[in-house]
């Protein structure tokens, strides 16, 4: 309804924005209003009371109330009839503001004894398509005498007064006077066919002419008011005036702000200049109290761009970055130029979602690890981490083997991975005699589309064990010939009797796998057949003479020596060494010549006994079943 939403504006239209995605804008849509002619003319009466002399000359005029149309333009132009009449005319007298006021106009003399009243009707029709029109009667009066109306001193009064007026404030004072005398000249107001609306907010001492505000005043709902005026004397005439009253705006609207639209999550990698919130700021004030300006307050790469219409926009000032900051709060406030100037704001909250844009980072660019030989199988060998600034799937690592130098081609690797915890295990039990150290690569890599990954590498350094007892090279055992193959002969060394102390006789040789500690050797003599004529070294294995040696020393000494590794525990080996004292090797024949005899006598007992056993086990087996047959027998 156009007379509703903009009374008698003659420009009628309603505003919105029309908001646009991907990308985000925002258009202004005015859409206007036009009139059509549905408002017939009203009065502001039933009927119009006149009062006329019949002492009137002919070719009197009598103002009449105009009617109102809430039409516009054509549809409101005015045009009035009159019912014929021989005593009356109707006249039209154009006022200052375009507008018809219609008159009564006296034909002849009136004679009261002859007739003392006349009913007319006033037909009022507008310049719409189909027109409409409005009646109103009009009854005359023939007085006695009554000869002059009030005549305001101006057709038009104007006055101008600010919005927010306190209430009973005085607008102006119009004034009529009257040419006659006694009550007929008494001049009472009272206001014209005007609205309800206008009702509510002025009124009229019917006696001063002052008009004050009875109700608030708002520039922004209507910035002119028309009255029209009434002066009624005694005697029953009227005259009319227009009062147009101007309303002065003040700043006493706070912009208001609209948020059309809010981008929000906004993606990370979103370019600069990406609008992020359309806005609407709209201040109800006029002139520079309704002039607006916005800013942003608060730290962000946000910046405000104006658009046309009132609107801005909220753009990127810069690349965003969610691992610096994964929102950023702004606020929106907008001045408008009045004194003193008023103001509002409103908060911007800007969520900025996740992209993979960060690869995920070792916390050490090579980790190293120390684990000792003979482990358990599935031991954990250390926990690698690598973190990744991203959120979600984009920001979950998982670990997976690279490569490396963990086995060689089809064996079984050595360390395995778990994806998610990064934690690395063996596979198996590791030696340091056959591994000492080895390297693996790990990879991380994100859940994101597409996926970001990194490496770190892994060093395993083995850590020996004493697991290895010395090995003794020389003198050979006599356990190390092969199976089924005759006993290797024992050692020996020949030592020529006129040695002096010191001599050296023979070296031990022997070797251990492990390292470190657990292979330092030491030697011991544990067993002489004379402890007094040797030694051995501690750390060389050196057998030498410890004195020299006599004709009273045995031709034939057997040395027993220990080798000892310093691990914890220590572990050891022996080794037997035989020595013949002889002055050449063509003495110390018959020597060695009586070990092989002596082995076979060692032999040949070692027969009989055992041939002495089985006789003996023979001879109680049949005891035994003797007795069995004798009780037997006796049963």
């Amino acid at each position: 309804d156009r007379e509703e939403l903009c009374g008698a504006l003659s420009f009628c239209s309603i505003s919105f924005e029309a908001v646009m995605h991907n990308p985000l804008n925002a258009f202004d849509v005015e859409v206007a209003i036009q009139d059509v002619n549905d408002n017939s003319p009203t009065f502001s009466k039933v009927a119009l009371e006149l009062e006329i002399t019949e002492l009137t000359h002919a070719g009197a005029r009598f103002s009449l109330e105009m009617a109102r149309d809430a039409d516009v333009g054509s549809n409101s132009l005015l045009t009035y009839q009159l019912t014929s009449n021989p005593s009356f005319s109707l006249a039209l007298k154009e006022n200052p503001g375009g507008k018809k006021q219609p008159e009564l106009v006296l034909e002849r003399a009136l004679d009261r004894e002859k007739q003392s009243s006349f009913d007319l009707v006033l037909t009022a029709v507008d310049g719409g398509d189909p027109a409409r029109s409005g009646t109103v009667q009009v009854r005359v009066n023939v007085t006695d005498a009554n000869d002059n109306p009030p005549v305001f001193s101006k057709s038009v009064y104007e006055a101008r007064v600010t919005e927010n007026l306190p209430v009973g404030s005085l607008v102006l004072q119009v004034r009529a006077t009257d040419a006659d005398a006694g009550l007929n000249g008494q001049v009472s107001y009272s206001l014209g066919n005007v609205p309800i609306g206008i009702r509510a907010l002025f009124t009229v001492d019917s006696e001063s002419g002052e008009i004050r505000t009875t109700g608030p005043l708002d520039f922004e709902e209507t910035n002119k008011f028309i009255l029209g005026m009434e002066a009624r004397d005694g005697g029953g005439l009227i005259g009319h005036c227009e009062v147009q009253i101007g309303i002065t705006d003040e700043n006493d609207n706070a912009p208001e702000i609209t948020v059309l639209s809010l981008s929000s999550p906004v993606p990370e990698d979103a370019p600069a200049s990406t609008v992020v919130a359309l806005l609407k700021v709209r201040d109800r004030d006029s002139g520079e109290n309704g002039q607006v300006t916005c800013e942003l307050s608060g730290e962000g790469p946000l910046s405000i761009v104006a658009s046309s219409g009132g609107s801005y926009k909220v753009v990127t000032a810069s690349a965003l970055d969610r691992e610096q900051a994964a929102e950023h709060r702004v606020t929106v406030v907008a001045r408008d130029r009045g004194s003193p100037a008023l103001s509002s704001s409103t908060e911007l909250v800007l969520e900025v979602s996740d992209v993979n844009d960060n690869a995920p980072v070792f916390e050490e660019a090579e980790y190293s690890a120390y684990v000792s030989e003979n482990n358990a199988v599935g031991a954990l060998v250390l926990r690698v981490s690598a973190r990744d600034l991203d959120a979600g799937a984009n920001g979950r690592v998982s670990y997976w083997l690279a490569g490396g130098s963990a086995g060689a081609a089809g064996a079984a690797p050595l360390v395995s991975v778990e994806a998610r915890s990064g934690a690395v295990y063996a596979q198996r039990s590791l030696d340091y005699e056959q591994c000492r150290e080895f390297s693996v690569v790990v990879r991380a890599q994100d859940g994101g589309t597409p996926a970001r990954s990194s490496t770190a590498t892994v060093r395993v350094f083995v850590l020996d064990q004493n697991d290895n007892a010395p090995r003794v090279l020389w003198p050979a055992p006599a356990s190390g010939a092969a199976p089924g193959s005759p006993p290797v002969p024992p050692a020996f060394e020949v030592v020529p009797r006129s040695a002096e102390a010191g001599y050296l006789v023979a070296k031990v040789v022997a070797v251990d796998a492990d390292a470190g500690r657990n292979a330092w050797l030491s030697y011991e003599l544990v067993q002489a057949s004379e402890p007094a004529l040797f030694r051995l070294g501690l750390h060389s294995g050196e057998v030498r003479t410890a004195r020299a040696v006599s004709d009273r020393d045995a031709a034939k000494q057997r040395l027993v020596a220990l080798v000892k590794d310093h691990g914890q525990p220590a572990l050891s080996a022996t080794a037997t060494l035989h020595v013949v004292l002889a002055d050449s090797l063509h003495q110390a024949l018959p020597e060695l010549s009586e070990r092989p005899a002596s082995a076979d006598a060692s032999a040949e007992l070692q027969f009989y006994l055992v041939l002495a056993l089985a006789l003996l086990s023979a001879l109680f087996l049949l005891s035994v079943a003797l007795a069995v047959l004798a009780r037997l027998r006796r049963a």
